[in-house]
């Protein structure tokens, strides 16, 4: 296998500028890094800038002013060559991304890692057209990343995914490495399964759509953005800990998984869900709701730089 690596000169190419693409190359400039960016979409320049810039503005309350030069380019080939990491963000779609991720391989220098920003699909699937597909990892953030801190990374070798893990890190990521690769990688799995019991809730009239969200924001919720499900158990075991909990506690575990539903989504509940989520959105726009989000992801990173910074 080639040797893998990170140069330390060139840009960070972003391949795919939408949503996810603009929130990667805002970060990536906040942390002074250049960044090379391409999409096929012919306005993505003007797209770009107004995205990239309210992102930046949001970077720059948690203290990251980095002064990256952000460049457009018409041709892929132009934004990867001489990249130092490549970040690819086509559509979910597993054959454009094939077909994205093999021309990104070919246009980028020897031992460049290629990151890809699947969210579901299997990395082996994804490389099957690259003529070095040890380089290339899945590096999935949750949305949006210039915000979420998480990136599961799921590599064809214990070397690729710890150097990946070292530069996603170094712009203050919180990277996790998956033994082996997993549809949906860990978090989505997990977040399925919870919406597939607020579904189930819906769809048996145990409540509002509206008291199901508020029931996991203002009681799990607040827990999880602080531990994981296995530690905050563990303290739920009181001195004696997570085996205290599961040896007396287990059991009541059992029983409820064993009443957890597997709703479908047929048209009355698809028409229960909307009617519920338009009902809590009480006329906000997306774009309201969309900076509300942000402003509430804000707040709490300041809150968890506080609290390391107190525990320092």
């Amino acid at each position: 296998m080639a040797e893998l690596c990170t140069d330390d000169t060139g840009p960070v190419a972003v391949i795919g500028c939408g949503t996810l693409g603009a929130s990667w190359a805002a970060l990536f400039l906040a942390h002074g890094l250049d960044v090379a960016a391409h999409d096929p979409a012919p306005d993505f320049v003007d797209r770009l800038g107004p995205a990239v810039a309210r992102a930046r503005e949001q970077l720059a309350e948690l203290g990251l002013t980095g002064d990256g030069r952000l460049t457009h380019h018409a041709r892929l080939a132009d934004a990867v060559s001489g990249a130092r990491f490549v970040q690819e963000n086509a559509p979910e779609d597993e054959g454009v991304k094939r077909a994205v991720l093999a021309e990104i391989d070919g246009h980028a220098a020897p031992g460049i890692l290629v990151a890809s920003s699947t969210s579901a699909m299997l990395r082996s699937a994804l490389v099957a057209d690259c003529a070095t597909p040890e380089r290339v990892i899945v590096a999935h953030p949750f949305h949006p990343p210039h915000l979420v801190p998480l990136v599961e990374i799921v590599a064809g070798d214990d070397a690729v995914a710890v150097r990946a893990a070292s530069f996603y890190a170094g712009l203050g990521r919180r990277p996790v490495i998956l033994r082996r690769e997993m549809p949906g990688h860990i978090a989505n799995r997990l977040a399925s399964a919870l919406y597939r019991e607020a579904v189930h809730l819906v769809a048996e009239g145990v409540a509002s759509v509206a008291d199901i969200d508020a029931a996991l924001c203002n009681g799990p919720g607040l827990r999880w953005a602080a531990m994981g499900p296995h530690m905050t158990y563990h303290l739920g075991g009181g001195a004696g800990g997570i085996r205290h909990y599961l040896d007396h506690l287990g059991a009541s575990q059992e029983r409820r998984w064993a009443s957890l539903g597997t709703p479908g989504l047929d048209a009355d509940v698809k028409a229960r869900i909307v009617a519920g989520v338009e009902a809590e959105a009480a006329g906000r726009t997306f774009s309201e709701l969309e900076a509300r989000r942000d402003r509430a992801l804000l707040e709490i990173l300041k809150a968890r730089i506080e609290v390391a910074g107190d525990a320092s």
